[in-house]
């Protein structure tokens, strides 16, 4: 990892550690090579509360520290022209929105997308099983955040019947084959297993009940899966079984603290991609273009949003 520095870094650096007013200050404050020093450090040297929780400010220190290391790599997988799919599945209630939304918000949208496929449709039950997870593949220079994938049929399918048991059994014969020609073709492949404990999901679950704004997020579906707990287990015993493979792991993540799990995550993605960052000549702003003939139009020719706040 190339490391820059700039004269600016060493008279900000200390604003990350105080107070910052929002995440790009912390950004901002940190600097590029103080990034680079902070990404690796494992989270040791992050203050903690008495039950070992990094603490909220800390936190976001190291989290825009991690994502400004996001932006650089989105910067070589962009001109190294990468295809690189990550996979994020886990219990419901796990985390794995959380961490894809801290990966997501940092990067270029048109670079890194997410994939959240919906319930296939009448005519995609009709096709190979990976057809429409294939059509979400990256092209060349682009991340695809897989919220959900083609794992689908090895849990939510098995555990509530959706597919045949002959279905099933093909599934779990053809995944290694399908992501063996996926990373033979020069795609790189990450899976994540958010897991989270019985505890903690029913903690989650009964925020979500009680939080009127978060409601969306418990379908019948989601409640169904917390009643067939041991169901999925079993279910997600066979898949690592069947799937985890020397060519292609799983990467477990421990849910239980999201903020830990959203920095563990994304430093050990950055981890995982070896890449150079060559720093960008400063931008400089060209004058802005003048004309003395040019009117602008009487502001009551305009409907203009109502300033409510």
């Amino acid at each position: 990892m190339a490391k820059t520095k700039s004269k600016s870094d060493d008279k900000t650096k200390g604003r990350a550690k105080g107070k910052a007013n929002s995440k790009a200050d912390i950004r901002m404050a940190w600097g590029t090579a103080a990034a680079d020093e902070a990404v690796g450090k494992a989270g040791r040297e992050l203050k903690r509360d008495k039950t070992g929780r990094i603490k909220c400010a800390a936190y976001e220190a190291e989290l825009a520290s991690l994502q400004l290391e996001l932006v650089k790599l989105q910067e070589y997988i962009k001109e190294a022209g990468l295809r690189v799919v990550v996979v994020f599945e886990g219990r419901d209630a796990a985390g794995k929105g959380g961490a894809i939304k801290r990966i997501h918000e940092a990067m270029n949208p048109r670079v890194c997308r997410i994939a959240a496929l919906p319930a296939p449709s009448d005519r995609e039950r009709t096709q190979w099983y990976f057809q429409r997870y294939v059509a979400e593949l990256p092209s060349a220079g682009e991340i695809v955040l897989f919220d959900r994938s083609w794992y689908n049929r090895a849990g939510v399918e098995r555990v509530m019947g959706f597919c045949t048991e002959e279905k099933y059994q093909e599934f779990l014969r053809a995944t290694p084959l399908f992501e063996e020609m996926l990373i033979h073709s020069n795609i790189k492949l990450l899976k994540y297993w958010f897991s989270v404990s019985d505890e903690e999901q029913e903690r989650r679950f009964q925020n979500r009940l009680s939080d009127p704004s978060k409601h969306w997020k418990l379908s019948p579906m989601d409640l169904e899966s917390r009643r067939r707990w041991v169901d999925y287990s079993r279910a997600k015993d066979v898949m690592f079984a069947r799937t985890d493979t020397k060519l292609s792991p799983w990467w477990v993540v421990e849910a239980d603290v999201k903020r830990h799990a959203r920095l563990n995550t994304i430093s050990h993605l950055l981890s995982s991609i070896p890449y150079d960052y060559e720093p960008k000549p400063p931008l400089k702003l060209p004058k802005r273009q003048h004309d003395s003939s040019y009117v602008r139009p009487p502001r009551e020719t305009m409907r203009y949003v109502p300033e409510v706040y």
